[in-house]
């Protein structure tokens, strides 16, 4: 699947209501999904590339996201952050 599908398929998602305002391991992950996504947009625009900066910080997402995720029990919640996991992958590729 493209980098564009997915994120489409990831903008598309509802946030898991069974992790709203939840912060395993301390990481918000509202606010984790909100970092990786305006990361992965800007990549997007800028034809698959990163700042320093954004790079920085979709690697500080991944390190955070390898974290939570043994311990997401959800299954819609533990699809949801993979997806999220993919992408920050990819756009810091």
């Amino acid at each position: 699947m493209s980098a564009d599908v997915l994120f489409q398929e990831h903008l598309s998602a509802l946030f898991p209501a069974a992790l709203r305002g939840a912060e395993p391991a301390g990481v918000d992950l509202a606010l984790l999904d909100v970092y990786i996504a305006g990361c992965v947009s800007v990549w997007q625009s800028k034809g698959g590339s990163l700042d320093p900066e954004r790079l920085g910080i979709l690697r500080e997402c991944l390190a955070d996201l390898d974290r939570v995720l043994p311990l997401l029990t959800d299954a819609e919640g533990i699809r949801y952050f993979e997806r999220l996991r993919r992408l920050a992958v990819t756009a810091s590729a």
